[in-house]
């Protein structure tokens, strides 16, 4: 049967919609490929950034791990100023460590990878904080200023969080770029830290021994000859003294550090300081001037307290003080 004219219009019509839609699809396709394209290289960008970042931040650390776990495990060997500035070294880069691990936060990226990444970083410099703090603490270094956390949950969310690395770091595989991200070794996660540290405290290098003394006695204005233990003085109606003490030993010290003049008569001028001396240094203390009389015989003791005698140095001083009549000198 013989299409009418009406007929034959709708066919066409059919035909020329057909064709719309077929153009309408495959320019739709082509822009949602082209999109997935364009938003591919931003990704591939942020994901290598990222990589190279964290890359450089978890090599760094790997290595500062295994610094940290060599001088504990091999310390014992060294002297305490030694041993002590290695320790303080590892220390003064953790900081750095945990600024540039913040810029880590962003971009967010595939299966937030950035925030393990961060918690691992954190988690690492936290651990070896504490090593250190309990490092110094159990061989009396100087710059602990507090007692440090225990050792056991450190070492466990250390341990816990490389684990964890361990899994995450394959997140970028198959994202763009397709990054595999440098693993965390970590040392200290397997060191015994308690034998390790009972080792360097039995250390004979590192095993502490107190000691400080006096250094020196000045007096102004300046003694006339005189035997040992006497200061012959010039008449005066006051004195001056400087007492030097030292502490011998590489840590923070406490001491006391007393001066008594007594009179004849019984009169007793005294002056106390408390310091705390620095490891291996020494200090100075310029008491009050001492009142004094023409003719004056009186006795003057010295002494510091706080720790024992430093092979060589004393811990008390006493002298014989003279005061020349008026007109002598």
């Amino acid at each position: 049967m013989p299409r009418t004219r009406a007929q034959r219009r709708r066919r066409s019509a059919l035909l020329v919609v057909a064709a719309l839609v077929t153009l309408l699809v495959v320019i739709f396709v082509h822009d949602v490929s082209r999109a997935a394209h364009e938003s591919t290289g931003p990704r591939r960008s942020e994901n290598r950034s990222f990589a190279q970042m964290a890359d450089r931040l978890i090599t760094q650390e790997n290595l500062l791990d295994q610094r940290l776990a060599y001088l504990l495990g091999h310390g014992a060997r060294l002297s305490r100023p030694v041993f002590a500035a290695r320790l303080d070294q590892v220390a003064q880069q953790l900081p750095g460590l945990l600024r540039d691990a913040a810029l880590l936060h962003r971009p967010v990226l595939a299966h937030h990878v950035q925030r393990d990444a961060v918690t691992l970083l954190k988690t690492w410099v936290a651990s070896e904080s504490v090593v250190i703090g309990v490092a110094r603490s159990s061989l009396s270094l100087p710059g602990q200023t507090a007692s440090p956390p225990a050792l056991g949950p450190a070492q466990s969310s250390l341990t816990s969080a490389v684990a964890a690395w361990d899994y995450a770091r394959y997140s970028l595989v198959r994202e763009p770029g397709r990054e595999l991200l440098v693993s965390a070794q970590s040392a200290l996660a397997h060191l015994d830290l308690r034998a390790t540290l009972a080792n360097l405290a039995n250390a004979p290098g590192l095993t502490l021994v107190r000691g400080v003394g006096i250094s020196a006695v000045s007096v102004s204005p300046s003694p006339l000859p005189a035997p040992v233990g006497e200061i012959l003085l010039p008449p005066a109606s006051t004195i001056q003294l400087g007492v030097s003490v030292t502490n011998h030993a590489y840590c923070i010290q406490p001491v006391t550090i007393s001066v008594s003049f007594t009179s004849p008569g019984g009169l007793t001028q005294r002056q106390v300081t408390h310091v705390n001396l620095g490891p291996d240094a020494s200090f100075a203390f310029d008491p009050n001037p001492l009142r004094t009389s023409p003719t004056e015989h009186a006795s003057l003791v010295v002494s510091l307290s706080g720790a024992p005698a430093a092979k060589g140095a004393s811990l008390s001083r006493t002298y014989r003080v003279v005061l020349a009549p008026s007109g002598q000198g």
